[in-house]
């Protein structure tokens, strides 16, 4: 038997399986940072994309489109660092988000992950560190060391906490590879130079030490040989010993005499290092020993980047083929291996105590009892703790050191020892706790206790609390919760008090205590709690309480504890749900009974609605809580009866109470409360009245009132609405209720505030009232404008004292209207002037004017009004009348008019219209009445005053209106204008305005009168610029002919404009005229072009004039005109190059290119432009002027010729556009023009030194149009190495019929450096098309390099079903291979090919789809595939498929692969298949190993078979079932009478025995008798066997079986006489050794007294502990006796 190996090898992954290029698989793309991540970048034609692989998810790899020189993931999160050239960039995936990013100053070399959050960089002269967290830049953290100059960086490490950290390199030297590092210590800031090729840091747990010592493993590979070297690097500590220097030689075979290390892992838990070569070897080393465990080649390739394996411990790495390769030790193996292999078992057993490894049982088992038996008990301990797996941590360990006798020093004996040592280790097992607690707790050390609980040094058991609890009810509770004992944790927390954690504890282990058994507990002693517990028991128990809130409401009432009650019921039915009622009403009553005020105040919060409301009513009522019962009646009788009470109930609720009435119930209320007591009751009736007035309606409530004659009453209800209501009655009522009380000043304020009530009718009852105070008839006369009515009524009551009260106090306003009432009932003047001087307050003196107007009166004003002036009045009114008395009395009025400043002038105008207009005028002049004084004027022709004002006025709003055409007097106005108001006013202003008023008004013939008068009469304003010009243009608008004349006339106007002016109203030859007369002559020519459009009088005015300019504007109007050669020419004259852009176009539209290049040769002269020079260029070309073309520019020179050249080429001017590209070199253009010449050498020479995919393209395309394929495949072979550009070329071969040049093209590609997928993807296709059978060949070579999507729709496409079939396989979608090969089995089926691809296939679907296939096809092979897929088959649907099909015998041997899992449909299947074989023996094995069947259908179905051998299998089923009976009673039917007895004997049920022996002597079958007697020996009584045999005279058959029963029985009793005996001894010798005395019983705690300090109750059963500890014993009943009292049972 071969060696097991020490190491578990397996590969995880093919990168190239993958997709991933093996070209792409290397140092320098491919980076391993952790054994979660590979990252890779891979290079496609010109684009880069990073692969991602997530090892945890290997099937879905992440591609991302991202160009860097280097990538490295996170050893722990999705967190990627970038480097392109100097930039580094950190990104996490997963967030999208960019997290940092810096420029390096110097070249980065090397760069690694040290730890998940900060990343090394190395460059050509130091190392940074750069931390992820926060915004820090790389800090340098050391210089590197001369002697790595010129190495390449491979690795970089560092201890666990940074203080010590390595750079490695190896570099080619003297035939060999040197490895070189440098040691850097962070904290002495100093380096030291080792040659070595690879290291790590480990720490490493010495046996012994404390602490894990930091060591430092290197391997170097030099010319003597190879070495491994373990030291310890920075100080020890104190607590450490250090660890001695480790140096061993590593073997290199003779084959590999190059290799050397290149990766080092090493696993802290386990103690290993893991040594990984280059060609592919490894080797393990034990850390402590640096002995060698294992070593063996992995790899025939590279692994050129390793991580630690940390599922394994192990080691992972990638090699050049692409292989995910790890080693880990193999846990089961090892021991054995180095025990048998290695041959060295004290490694063996540090291997399996550091690793805890199976294997070395017998090791430790045998070192340990070898250790006790020499006495060396502390040895003995260690190895006993330190076995692996706990296989020495026995009971049996433990009482052979309870065993052992004391030290005979006087230490600490073995036993605590061995514990010290355990305790040390780690936790204690069940066994050691329990042992080591019971010393210590008969000691009552509680503090060691605490502290290994607090370490978790204990096992924590039942048992363990049951030993401490008599001593430490607290502890115990440590314990029972730390070991998971619900019942006694809730029992320790009852007996501390902690009642409230009970239901928390009971909740987090869903443990249901007795709740409410623990409630009375809790109330008995403590109410208050209680009420919380209970509170916990409804809340914390979710949806459901953990308790029936009614069975604790009992529990409460049984110790009356009626507040805690009250309080747990409100919180418990503050939902207020309907299905609570009772519980409701039962809270109420309870409070109503004992305390009436608690039960008020849950009432007043409304709590509760579900309760029984005429129940609570009737007990609130005899309580005393009239209000509450209100709320609760609803019959008028019982709400009569209560309601009179008022003293007894609080007004506001009161008010508020009546709103839950109805209207006629409330009126009957009020109207009961008025009979009862109207005195005590009238204020708060009133106050419900005015409240639900609106409800109750008004005219019901002093219908109630007046019935009961309660004018006071009624009063104070009205006067508490009348302020809100409308309602004329109201308001009237309530003036009469006032009156009638006395309450004039209420009246008073009404009248004066009400706007609601008839003012008629008020005011005739005021009248009939006869108030001694007629303020408040007064207040509604003048209110309602019965002013008067009210002076009539005073003055024939000699109540004249009123009317001054009225006019002076009331309303002083009113004073107009009382004076004309007073001349109308002829009072004397004497007393009205009395009056009106009396009068002290405003009022409106135009209405006085105006009432005594009327009648008049006026003059009687004039000594008031005069006196009013003298007092310095300067109101308008007082003026206005003055101003009227003056013109009626003709009293010097002009005077008063010209010089008063406080008369209304419109008012006093007014009046003087009709007496004289003169006076109107000068009233509307003083005050600017425009509107009236104009309508004064044309009603009486007083145009000249008009006139002059309108100058004056300077208002063009003004003038507008009096301008208008519609008005009838305009022409007298205008000429009164013009003839006196401005040949009499001097100021310019006035003459301004006039003239804009005209032109506003649009008047031009008018205008020009009044301008002519202005300007040519040799006026002061002749020479007004501004005049001149409005002159003229008024003429352009009115009348063109008399225009030329003013431009002749005139000198002082503005030419320029004018001239535009005029152009713009097509006086032209004015306009020419102006720009002559004052020398325009560039404006002049313009004219002549653009407007009189004579290029004939241009041509001759620019002759004349002769200036450059005028030839130039003349120039670009011949251009215009298309007149080519002349406009040339002038521009020549002109010596103007600034239009040349338009003169090109011109040209090139014309074919006029002689001309362009005269024009352009001039203009060359005056601008080196660009366009001058290239537009020049491109004319030679056009004149066919190549030989001027070319001296052109060869000489310096600033036209585009690549643009020149474009236009040539594409106006087909091959040879100027050859000329061209030729002297700028662009060969790209170049070769497409010579193709277009025909030179298709010379054009792919230029194509060759242009290097453009895109000229190649043109050049390839046109040689093949030409069908110069020689040529086309020299350009087509630098086009298809671009993917992009592939199916382009492709596409052309082929529509045009070339297949085979095409598939020749790209044969010769594959070899090219830069041959891509693409190409390999399309020489499939056009082989799948043109070549089908060079396919498959194609495939098998380059089938990881081909798009395979695309090739299987074209290998479909073109029924290639074995290529389909194999492209599948490759690309992994192993259901559509293996579907393929159902479909063409013919083309695509092969049996061991199809069997490798169905285990693959997801589709679980296909399993059965390929069942039905080999059914059809192959059914001789069908079960071979069937067990290939044994492993994921649903062995039940398997077997229900072949049942339809009626095939299970076909798959027997399938069936009995299968049968080891015990499948119930497999063996229901084989077992029906074996009974139809008939093959009894195979189903009797079949049913003994495979019981997961139904027994009873079998057993059914067996019963009635025809062969016995079956039947008997039916019985045996049935005895399996415990149907023994009818096993029996079918092994009697079929005479088995041995596998009766023996059933019967099995079931143990001794009516079955005695009827078989029943059946055995009715049968006569005395022999079975006997055999019966002796097979059911325990089960049968003496006594019945001696009856049966004495009956059926066969006792010398039962004889046997009675000497046995004697002699058992004889045995007992004699058993019983020594065991009775011995006990007798017993007894007595501890009476004598007690002196006669009896033992005292134990003493137990029970509420601070002895236990047997208590009476014995009789029926009473104590629990030892003080706890129930089980059932009593039989016939005890009673109570069972707890801690804190007693529970009835």
């Amino acid at each position: 038997m071969a060696t097991p190996l020490p190491i578990k090898f397996q590969e995880h992954i093919s990168l190239q399986n993958l997709g991933i290029n093996a070209a792409n698989i290397g140092f320098a793309t491919l980076t391993m940072e952790s054994d979660k991540f590979i990252v890779v970048r891979e290079k496609i034609g010109d684009s880069s994309q990073v692969v991602i692989i997530d090892l945890n998810d290997i099937s879905n790899p992440l591609r991302r489109p991202i160009t860097a020189d280097s990538v490295i993931m996170n050893p722990a999160t999705k967190v990627l660092a970038l480097k392109s050239n100097k930039t580094l960039q950190i990104f996490n995936i997963e967030l999208k988000s960019k997290m940092k990013a810096y420029n390096m100053p110097e070249e980065v070399t090397f760069w690694k992950w040290v730890n998940m959050n900060t990343i090394a960089i190395v460059s050509e002269t130091s190392v940074y560190h750069w931390s992820l967290q926060g915004d820090s830049i790389p800090v340098k953290t050391f210089e590197r060391h001369a002697t790595l100059n010129g190495f390449q960086i491979i690795n970089y490490r560092a201890d666990f906490d940074c203080k010590w950290l390595l750079l490695i390199g190896i570099a080619a030297r003297d035939n060999r590879v040197v490895g070189a590092m440098q040691l850097y210590s962070t904290e002495r800031k100093v380096s030291q130079p080792i040659e070595g090729h690879a290291a790590c840091f480990v720490p490493f747990k010495m046996e012994g030490n404390p602490n894990p010592s930091n060591l430092f493993c290197f391997s170097v590979r030099t010319t003597q040989g190879g070495k491994l070297h373990i030291i310890e690097v920075g100080t020890t500590t104190t607590q450490n010993k250090p660890f001695q220097k480790k140096q061993v030689d590593v073997y290199y075979p003779a084959e590999a005499a190059s290799d050397f290390p290149v990766a080092m892992q090493a696993s802290s838990k386990q103690g290993i290092v893991y040594l990984v070569t280059k060609y592919g070897y490894v080797h393990l080393y034990d850390i402590e020993t640096a002995v060698c465990i294992y070593m063996n080649r992995i790899s025939s390739e590279t692994i050129f980047v390793t991580a630690e394996y940390t599922i394994t411990e192990g080691i992972i790495g990638v090699n050049r083929k692409g292989q995910v390769l790890s080693v880990s030790i193999d846990e089961n193996n090892m021991i054995p291996y180095v025990t048998q292999t290695l041959q060295n078992p004290e490694l063996a057993l540090k291997l399996a105590i550091r690793c805890d490894l199976p294997g070395a049982e017998e090791l430790f088992v045998r070192k340990f009892n070898l250790l006790f038996a020499n006495g060396n008990y502390s040895e003995a301990a260690k190895v006993a703790a330190t076995a692996p797996r706990g296989i020495l941590r026995t009971p049996q360990t433990i009482q052979k050191f309870q065993q052992c006798p004391a030290t005979a020093s006087g230490g600490p004996s073995p036993l605590l020892q061995y514990f010290g040592i355990l305790l040390d280790q780690g936790q204690l097992n069940k066994y050691e706790t329990l042992e080591l607690c019971k010393p210590v707790v008969a000691q009552g050390r509680k503090q060691l206790l605490e502290k290994w609980l607090t370490e978790g040094k204990l096992d924590c058991s039942e048992e363990l609390g049951d030993l401490i609890k008599p001593h430490d009810v607290n502890i115990a509770l440590s314990v029972y919760l730390r070991g998971n004992v619900p019942h006694k944790v809730v029992q320790c927390f009852a007996e501390t008090g902690q009642f409230e954690k009970i239901i928390l504890y009971a909740k987090k282990v869903n443990f249901e205590p007795d709740y409410l058994f623990q409630l009375r507990q809790i109330l008995r002693s403590n109410p208050d709690v209680g009420a919380k517990f209970a509170q916990m028991l409804v809340t914390e128990g979710g949806d459901e309480p953990l308790a029936d809130i009614n069975q604790i409401v009992s529990c409460f009432e049984e110790v009356q504890a009626i507040p805690q009650c009250t309080s747990f019921l409100l919180e418990v039915l503050k939902r207020d749900n309907e299905s609570e009622g009772y519980l409701q009403t039962k809270l109420l009553e309870m409070n109503l009974l004992y305390a009436p005020q608690v039960a008020d105040a849950i009432l007043g919060n409304q709590m509760f609605h579900h309760y029984d409301r005429a129940a609570i009513g009737q007990l609130c009522e005899k309580a005393g809580l009239l209000q509450r019962a209100l709320e609760h009646f609803t019959d008028l009788y019982d709400i009569k009866r209560t309601v009179v009470h008022t003293q007894h109930l609080k007004p506001d609720w009161l008010v508020n109470y009546f709103g839950q009435l109805s209207v006629d119930d409330s009126l009957e209320c009020l109207k009961a409360m008025l009979q009862t007591n109207m005195r005590q009751n009238l204020q708060i009736v009133v106050q419900i009245a005015t409240k639900y007035h609106e409800q109750l309606t008004t005219n019901a409530l002093i219908d109630l009132f007046e019935s009961f004659k309660s004018y006071e009453g009624l009063f104070y209800f009205l006067g508490a609405i009348v302020n809100f209501s409308q309602d004329p009655e109201v308001h009237f009522k309530y003036i009469q209720a006032a009156t009638r009380t006395g309450q004039i000043k209420e009246v008073e304020r009404l009248c004066r505030e009400s706007n609601c009530y008839e003012a008629e009718r008020v005011k005739n009852y005021l009248k009939e009232a006869k108030l001694t105070d007629q303020l408040p008839l007064i207040i509604v006369c003048d209110r309602h404008g019965m002013v008067h009515d009210l002076v009539l009524y005073l003055y024939r009551n000699n109540l004249q004292k009123y009317i001054e009260v009225f006019v002076q106090k009331v309303n002083p306003s009113r004073l107009p209207i009382v004076v004309g009432g007073l001349l109308d009932v002829d009072c004397s003047e004497d007393a009205i002037k009395q009056l009106i001087i009396n009068t002290r307050g405003k009022f409106d003196i135009d209405e006085l004017v105006e009432e005594v107007e009327k009648r008049n009166r006026l003059k009687l004003l004039a000594p008031w009004l005069e006196m009013r002036v003298q007092e310095g009045m300067t109101d308008a009114a007082t003026h206005n009348a003055l101003a009227k008395i003056y013109i009626d009395a003709n009293n010097n009025p002009e005077r008063f008019l010209r010089e008063n400043p406080y008369y209304d002038s419109r008012v006093v105008g007014k009046y003087c219209e009709k007496r004289d207009p003169h006076f109107a005028c000068l009233a509307y002049e003083r005050g600017q009445c425009d509107l009236e004084l104009i309508n004064v004027c044309n009603e009486n022709s007083l145009f000249k005053n008009l006139s002059r004002y309108l100058v004056k006025r300077r208002d063009f709003v003004l003038w507008a209106q009096v301008l208008a055409e519609d008005n009838q007097h305009r022409r007298q106005l205008i000429d009164q204008v013009v003839q006196t108001a401005l040949s009499e006013t001097q100021d310019p202003e006035d003459i301004s305005a006039t003239v804009k008023a005209f032109m506003a008004a649009d008047l031009p013939n008018e205008l020009i009168e009044l301008l002519e008068k202005i300007v040519l009469d040799n006026s002061a304003f002749s020479e007004h610029r501004n005049l001149q010009n409005l002159l003229i243009l008024t003429a352009i608008k009115a009348d063109r002919s008399r225009v030329m004349e003013y431009i002749q006339k005139l000198d002082n106007y503005d030419a320029p404009d004018i001239a535009n002016i005029a152009v713009s109203n097509e006086l032209y030859e004015e306009a020419f005229a102006i720009f002559k007369k004052f020398d325009v002559n560039t404006a002049a020519i313009n004219v002549l072009i653009d407007n009189v459009v004579n290029l004939d009088r241009a041509y001759e005015f620019a002759e004349r004039c002769n200036e450059p300019g005028v030839w130039a504007s003349l120039a670009k109007a011949q251009l215009k005109e298309g007149l080519v050669k002349e406009a040339v020419d002038s521009f020549i004259k002109a010596d103007d190059p600034t239009a040349y852009m338009e003169v090109v176009c011109k040209c090139a539209e014309t074919d006029s290119w002689e001309d362009l290049v005269r024009y352009l040769q001039m203009a060359r002269k005056k601008s080196r432009e660009s366009y001058i020079e290239t537009e020049l260029v491109y004319a030679y070309a056009k004149t066919n002027r190549l030989t001027d073309l070319e001296e052109f520019i060869s000489g310096p020179n600033h036209a585009q010729i690549q643009q020149i050249g474009d236009r040539c080429f594409d106006n087909e001017m091959y040879e100027a556009a050859k000329i061209l590209f030729n002297s700028i070199s662009n060969f790209a253009k170049l070769s497409v023009t010579l193709v277009r010449l025909g030179e298709f050498q010379g054009a792919v020479d230029a194509a060759r030194k242009a290097n453009s995919t895109k000229t190649w393209k043109q050049v390839c395309f046109a040689c093949v149009d030409n069908e110069e394929f020689r040529l086309a495949q020299i350009c087509g072979l630098h086009i298809v190495v671009h993917a992009d550009e592939l199916e382009e070329l492709n596409n052309y071969y082929q529509e045009r019929g070339h297949f085979e040049e095409l598939i020749g093209l790209l044969e010769a590609a594959l070899g090219l450096e830069r041959a891509h997928m693409g190409m390999f993807t399309e020489l499939a296709i056009l082989y799948s098309k043109y070549k089908p059978e060079k396919m498959r060949e194609h495939l098998e070579l380059f089938w990881s390099r081909v798009n395979i999507p695309k090739v299987l729709r074209a290998a479909e496409h073109a029924h290639l079903w074995s290529e389909l079939v194999f492209l599948y396989d490759k690309y992994e979608e192993y259901d559509n291979a293996a579907q393929t090969m159902m479909q063409h089995p013919t083309e695509a089926w092969r049996e061991q090919h199809f069997k490798e691809v169905i285990t693959k296939v997801a589709n679980i679907e296909l399993y059965y789809k390929a069942m039905q296939f080999y059914l059809d096809y192959k059914p001789l092979l069908l079960n071979d595939l069937l067990i290939v897929l044994t492993p994921r088959l649903d062995h039940s649907r398997t077997v229900s498929f072949f049942h339809k099909l009626d095939q299970l015998p076909l798959i027997k041997p399938y069936l009995r692969q299968v049968q080891t899992q015990n499948n119930k449909s497999v063996n229901e299947a084989l077992n029906q298949v074996l009974i139809e074989e008939e093959d009894y023996a195979s189903l009797r094995a079949s049913i003994d190993a495979y019981d997961n069947f139904d027994n009873i259908a079998l057993a059914q179905q067996l019963e009635k078979h025809e062969l016995i051998e079956f039947r008997r299998i039916s019985a045996y089923l049935y005895k399996g079932n415990n149907r023994w009976k009818q096993s029996v009673e079918l092994c009697k039917k079929d005479k088995l009478y041995k596998d009766a007895m023996e059933y019967a004997a099995e079931s143990r049920q001794p009516e079955i025995a005695e009827e078989l022996l029943a059946f055995f002597l009715d049968n006569k079958l005395y022999d079975c008798f006997a055999a019966s007697l002796y097979q059911m020996y325990d089960l049968l009584h003496p006594d019945v066997i001696m009856e049966l045999a004495w009956k059926h005279k066969i006792m010398d058959f039962a004889m046997p079986y009675m000497i046995q029963v004697m002699r058992d029985y004889h045995n007992r009793i004699d058993k019983l006489e020594r065991a009775e005996a011995e006990r007798k001894e017993e007894v007595r010798e501890k009476q004598q050794q007690n002196g006669g005395m009896i033992e005292p019983q134990l003493m137990l705690t029970f509420g601070g007294a002895p236990m047997n300090a208590l009476p014995q109750i009789p029926g009473t059963y104590v629990a030892p502990g003080g706890s129930y500890g089980g059932s009593p014993a039989p016939g005890m009943y009673g109570a069972a006796i707890y801690p804190g009292g007693s529970y009835a049972m």
